[in-house]
């Protein structure tokens, strides 16, 4: 028997990494001869660095930069185990788990360090990028990542505006004489999931501003700067990003890349697949547990289960998800190939519970599930028949 086990991170709770080791002690306590593949996911957001590192034994490099607070944070970026390729994760210098509680501060929110990060990955000789979208702080449309990166953003009076998203209506010029160079010479694979574009109901700023600690009347101002920043782009470029899918990533990071890199943009997801070897590792699988925290319709839309499970239906492989809450809509992913979804709480218990138990539960849950998906090929014994 060959089980492949490949979960994001339980957020709050358990990395991918650890969850995967949940996973795999569950299925041994089920049949300790089985053979398991461990392979931890990311699928873009925080974490996928980790992921991608670990899977092709490269190397972390720490560097301090500016926070989305506009103090000074360490951060990180990874190279993979080709030496060629540098990974940022722009959660790392501009996410949400670096503002302090009640300090969100969407309007002066920076990408700056970002941008800091870039640049000192070019300063080390990296011209091939994975750039993670995802858990940012900012509504900045990347307009600080492009100040750290040398672009001059100027005011009708012919100064350098400021930072955050509410900065952006200041914009009448867009100078990139100082640009730096490198950038025109590398390459940059985006990694997101979010196709909203940069501008409008379905934008940045509408639908991501709230969880960043943007008010309603503040979201309605945020869009409107965004739309005169995207204006500007267009004017400069000749890219219009205000419709655009993806260009709303991460508070409109992602038209920033659009626009001023050479880049294209792929599903987080795939990118970390493709780096692990999914596709070579499910040759001969008889089964797949994948899983997340919490597992429901939005998943359909580039999450890490789905992912999973779409490649391991294209080769025959069935899919069982492993959840910590099973939500509205997660029957949907019945149609990618997932056989079943099953949540670990497996009592009465509170969320502060089921969060500090994960381990434990997931170990559970996993070793039941294997038990009964496997239950004709046990002898009376208990043991797999092989």
């Amino acid at each position: 028997m060959k089980i492949i086990i490949a979960p994001d991170s339980f957020k709050g709770s358990l990395t991918a990494v650890e969850a995967a080791q949940a996973i795999d002690k569950g299925i041994k306590k089920a049949f300790a001869g089985a053979e398991t593949v461990l392979l931890p996911i990311g699928d873009g957001g925080e974490g996928t660095m980790e992921t991608l590192v670990a899977a092709t034994g490269g190397r972390i490099q720490k560097v301090t930069v500016t926070g989305p607070l506009q103090n000074q944070v360490e951060a990180a970026y990874g190279v993979l185990g080709d030496g060629k390729t540098c990974v940022v994760e722009m959660a790392s210098a501009s996410g949400l788990h670096l503002v302090p509680e009640g300090q969100l501060s969407p309007l002066t929110a920076t990408t700056y360090g970002t941008g800091e990060l870039i640049r000192s990955a070019l300063d080390a000789g990296f011209t091939s990028f994975i750039i993670g979208l995802g858990g940012s702080a900012t509504n900045d449309g990347g307009a600080g990542m492009l100040q750290a990166l040398g672009m001059r953003l100027l005011d009708a009076d012919g100064r350098d505006i400021g930072f955050g998203g509410g900065a952006l209506n200041k914009v009448e010029a867009i100078d990139l004489a100082s640009f730096d160079k490198r950038i025109s010479r590398s390459q940059f694979t985006i990694a997101s999931d979010v196709q909203n574009p940069m501008i409008g109901p379905e934008g940045a700023s509408h639908v991501f501003g709230p969880q960043k600690g943007a008010s309603p009347e503040v979201v309605e101002t945020l869009d409107c700067y965004m739309a005169h920043w995207a204006d500007q782009i267009y004017k400069k470029t000749g890219t219009s990003l205000h419709g655009q899918p993806g260009a709303g990533a991460a508070g409109g990071i992602g038209g920033a890349f659009q626009a001023f890199f050479p880049s294209k943009m792929k599903r987080g997801v795939d990118v970390v697949l493709d780096y692990i070897g999914l596709n070579e590792e499910l040759e001969n699988t008889d089964l797949v547990l994948t899983g997340e925290g919490q597992v429901d319709s939005q998943t359909t839309f580039g999450k890490t289960p789905m992912g999973v499970a779409e490649r391991a239906k294209d080769q025959g492989v069935p899919t069982i998800i492993i959840a910590g809450s099973v939500g509205k809509g997660a029957e949907a992913l019945h149609d990618f190939g997932v056989v079943s979804i099953h949540s670990i709480v497996n009592g009465p218990m509170t969320l502060k519970q089921a969060i500090e138990g994960a381990a434990e539960l997931i170990e559970n849950a996993a070793e039941q599930i294997v038990r009964a998906y496997f239950h004709q090929s046990v002898t009376q014994q208990g043991r797999l028949l092989v």
